[in-house]
């Protein structure tokens, strides 16, 4: 794919993200790994007014060298690339519903949503939780750094989901399956429910290893 039509796919599945709610304000970032380095959604700028022509370019170093300031939140997307060998981008949300459950106190942080669904273990399959740290702060990356090596998705404390895909498309249909479960979770808080076994679970997840 030429980096034309990769800075289109950005724009056009930002967009359809935030209007459906996924994201809101100028919360949220994507990158997308290119030829000589990599593209960003700049800081500040809302999901739906992306322009593709001034998206952040990055080096292979991770220097800005064209469009617009990049995320603040750069350092995140870089240490995911350097954990995932295979990763082509990475898509970071506020989402709702994951937010919700990354604030909930009982939940298990080496993997905190149940196998509600199959679509849920083949898209997302383990979700660490890493711990709260302030926006911004480049301790994060190392924190993330220590978990994306075991799951390609990771839930921010207090924050929001990160996903690595092989691709955009993947990356954005693994963070919708994601929210999707957390707001099934959510839905079930004090109803008795039948997550999918641990056998079940083994089964898909060798079947369509993530």
């Amino acid at each position: 794919m030429s980096e034309s039509a990769q800075r289109e796919l950005i724009v056009e599945l930002a967009k359809s993200m935030f209007e459906r709610g996924l994201t809101f304000g100028s919360s949220g970032n994507i990158s997308i790994r290119v030829d000589d380095g990599w593209l960003m959604t700049p800081t500040g700028t809302s999901m739906d007014r992306l322009d593709p022509a001034r998206l952040s370019k990055l080096d292979e170093a991770g220097r800005h060298i064209a469009g617009d300031a990049p995320t603040k939140e750069a350092f995140l997307h870089r240490c995911c690339y350097d954990v995932r060998e295979n990763a082509g981008a990475v898509v970071h949300l506020h989402s709702t519903h994951s937010v919700a459950v990354s604030c909930l106190e009982e939940i298990d942080h080496s993997d905190v949503l149940p196998a509600l669904t199959a679509y849920y273990v083949m898209r997302v399959g383990k979700l660490p939780l890493v711990p709260y740290f302030a926006p911004g702060d480049v301790a994060l990356a190392e924190a993330v750094k220590g978990l994306m090596s075991e799951s390609h998705a990771v839930l921010l404390a207090n924050h929001g989901p990160v996903v690595v895909g092989k691709s955009l498309e993947d990356a954005v249909y693994a963070i919708e399956e994601l929210e999707e479960t957390a707001r099934l979770y959510l839905l079930l808080q004090g109803q008795r429910t039948r997550p999918l076994t641990p056998q079940q679970v083994s089964d898909l997840r060798a079947k369509f290893p993530s």
